[in-house]
C-alpha cells in the first residue's frame, strides 16, 4: 500500500522493540527516512541492524524521555543527520508501579507519571517546531486501553495514559490548521517485552507455565478480548503507520483501539 510518505522523515520513540520497531519497519518500507530512539544505545543498535534499511535511511540515537536535556541532545543529533522531522511516533513507556492503591507510594506514582505522561509532553515540546514548519505533519501517541478502562492494580499507569490521551486530544486542536494532525492508538495486551515481563512474573506467582499465565490472565482480567490471545506488535504498527500517512489526511484527534474488543463500552 502506498501511504504517501516517501521522502518524509519520522522519529520513532521506543524503536528498539515491539510496536515501535515494527512501526519503523513499515515506515522504512514505505520510503520514509526513520530515526529510532530508546534509552539504551547498544540494544538500539542491535535492533536497528535487524531493520536492514537502505544506507542513509535509518539512524539510531539513544535518549531518555525523563530528561529534557537528553531530548535536546537527541534533537541536535537528529537535526545533523536528517534535518527536521515530519512524523513523530511516541511508543516508549513503562508499566510502572503496580499493586492496590494503598500499596503504592508517592515515588511509584512519580516514576510512572514521569515516563508515561511527562515523556510525551517533553518529547512534543522539544520537536513541535519541526512538526509545524513544513505545512504537513503527524504525531501518533501510543496510549492504552487503560486510558479509558482503568484497572485497580495499575492505577498510576492508567492515570498516566488517561492524561496522555487527554493531552493528545487537546493538542489536536492546536495546530491542525497548519497541517499537523495528532492521534492516538490504544492497544491491549500486545506481545511485547513489557507483557512478557508481566506474564513471567505472573507465572512465578501462580506456579504455572508462561502460557498458562497468559490464559488465566485473559480469562480473569481481560474477558472482553474476544480473540482470546495477545495481539502482535505488527497488528498495532499497521494502524500507527496508517495514522502517519497521507491516507489519514482527515483523521485528527482520534483514538484508535487495537484491543480485540477489550474495552467493554462504546
Amino acid at each position: 500500500m502506498d501511504l504517501g510518505i516517501q521522502g518524509k522523515t519520522a522519529l520513532v520513540f521506543g524503536g528498539d522493540s515491539g510496536i515501535g520497531w515494527n512501526t519503523a519497519r513499515i515506515l522504512l518500507a514505505e520510503g520514509a527516512t526513520v530515526v529510532v530512539t530508546d534509552i539504551e544505545q547498544s540494544r538500539l543498535d542491535t535492533s536497528a541492524d535487524q531493520l536492514e534499511a537502505p544506507v542513509g535511511r535509518l539512524h539510531a540515537f539513544a535518549a531518555d524521555v525523563r530528561s529534557a536535556e537528553s531530548l535536546a541532545a537527541l534533537h541536535d543529533k537528529v537535526r545533523d543527520a536528517v534535518g527536521e522531522i515530519d512524523i513523530l511516533v511516541q511508543s516508549s513507556g513503562v508499566t510502572g508501579a503496580q499493586g492496590m492503591f494503598h500499596e503504592i507510594d508517592e515515588a511509584g506514582w512519580q516514576e510512572t507519571l514521569d515516563v508515561d505522561l511527562m515523556g510525551p509532553v517533553r518529547i512534543t515540546r522539544e520537536f513541535i517546531a519541526d512538526l509545524r514548519s513544513g505545512g504537513w505533519g503527524r504525531i501518533v501517541y501510543l496510549v492504552s486501553e487503560d486510558a479509558t478502562q482503568p484497572y485497580d492494580d495499575e492505577l498510576p499507569y492508567c492515570a498516566a495514559k488517561a492524561g496522555a490521551l487527554s493531552f493528545a486530544k487537546g493538542l489536536s486542536r492546536s495546530y491542525a490548521k497548519e497541517g499537523l494532525l495528532v492521534n492516538t492508538v490504544s492497544p491491549a495486551f500486545i506481545h511485547t517485552p513489557m507483557t512478557d515481563a508481566m506474564m513471567d512474573k505472573r507465572s512465578k506467582q501462580l506456579g504455572t507455565s508462561f502460557d498458562q499465565a497468559i490464559s488465566s490472565f485473559l480469562d480473569e482480567q481481560r474477558p472482553y478480548m474476544e480473540l482470546e490471545r495477545r495481539g502482535e506488535p505488527e497488528e498495532v504498527a499497521n494502524v500507527v503507520a496508517f495514522l502517519c500517512s497521507e491516507l489519514a489526511s482527515f483523521v485528527n484527534g482520534s483514538n484508535y483501539r487495537v484491543d480485540s474488543g477489550s474495552v467493554a463500552t462504546i
